[in-house]
């Protein structure tokens, strides 16, 4: 009983639990949120604390004074587990961190400039404020979405718009944040998966249906902000198969006659007319026009709109295609 009174009292419902000497708090002083960490000799100790095999779930961190630490789990495939850790405002710098779990942590305002997070497990953990230049974020892991953005989402559901109006925005400064850093350090493909949740944060702040935020939503759909030169080409093709639909049943000329679905067809005949009108299609997008078919009736606004469309979105996917070749 005595032993278990001096007994770290930190648990967590998964069922971990402290089992280092407790100081006069009930906490052992990696968990005690109230000392801060800024001893000169604190680096070494919690070296030494992680390596042998010290509980780091959890620990308290605030403010403390870490720069250049070690808390890589060498020669092993898995990190460190500070999942639940409290990183709020430490210095960080210069730390190694390399495939570190700090799931459901908090990196609030941290420093991490020059730092190793390679492979970090950063998943709802709270990133807003970091300091990351010069870090290295290669492979870190931050989930679907972050933790403000998931509070955003519970928080419009139940109509709280002010609440979740402030958790996008934060999740649009983190995503920002990573942007910038990802770019700094050449990760352009990620710099742009990035770019895309930073503008998808920005538009959820705006008015619902309103002019600018169905056109952002338009635009992400379309080409996801500029990053997504595949989605030009579905809605390519897409655009293609509907309107030669639409020809097969508003009708093409041919050498003087007119080809248009009739239920009287045979059903080769009107597969082949749809062929056809499928190359004409494809024809009117690329804006070539042969001339060999021509559209008659509701047929030519079709035409008109799809060969205004087709010149727009070639030029888009080359933009977009030359911007992700050329990082």
């Amino acid at each position: 009983m005595d032993q278990k009174r001096n007994q770290c009292c930190y648990h967590e419902d998964e069922g971990f639990s402290c089992t280092e000497p407790a100081e006069p708090s009930g906490l052992c002083y990696w968990h005690d949120p109230k000392i801060i960490k800024d001893k000169p000799d604190d680096i070494a100790r919690l070296e030494e604390y992680a390596r042998s095999g010290g509980m780091l779930r959890g620990i308290s961190l605030k403010h403390a004074q870490l720069p250049g630490i070690d808390l890589v789990r060498h020669h092993q495939k898995t990190g460190f587990d500070m999942s639940h850790a409290e990183l709020y405002r430490a210095n960080l710098q210069g730390a190694h961190m390399f495939n570190l779990n700090l799931q459901n942590a908090s990196l609030m305002k941290a420093d991490l400039r020059e730092a190793n997070v390679h492979c970090a497990n950063l998943v709802n953990t709270n990133l807003l404020g970091i300091k990351w230049n010069g870090a290295k974020i290669e492979n870190i892991h931050t989930g679907k979405v972050l933790k403000q953005e998931r509070l955003a989402n519970e928080a419009d559901r139940l109509r709280e718009h002010e609440i979740a109006d402030d958790y996008f925005e934060q999740a649009e400064e983190i995503y920002r944040d990573l942007r910038k850093a990802a770019e700094r350090e050449g990760l352009f493909a990620m710099a742009g998966d990035y770019l895309r949740k930073e503008l998808t944060m920005r538009r959820h702040q705006m008015p619902k249906y309103s002019y600018s935020r169905m056109l952002s939503k338009m635009i992400d759909i379309f080409c996801g902000y500029g990053e997504a030169p595949i989605r030009v080409i579905v809605f390519s093709m897409g655009l293609i198969f509907v309107c030669a639909l639409l020809y097969l049943f508003t009708g093409l000329n041919y050498d003087g006659n007119v080809h248009i679905f009739k239920l009287s067809n045979s059903f080769s005949a009107n597969l082949n007319l749809f062929f056809n009108c499928l190359y004409y299609s494809v024809v009117t997008f690329t804006t070539l026009g042969y001339g060999d078919f021509t559209p008659i009736g509701y047929s030519r606004a079709i035409a008109a709109i799809e060969a205004f469309t087709g010149s727009f979105t070639i030029a888009l996917f080359v933009v977009v295609f030359v911007k992700k070749m050329t990082r």
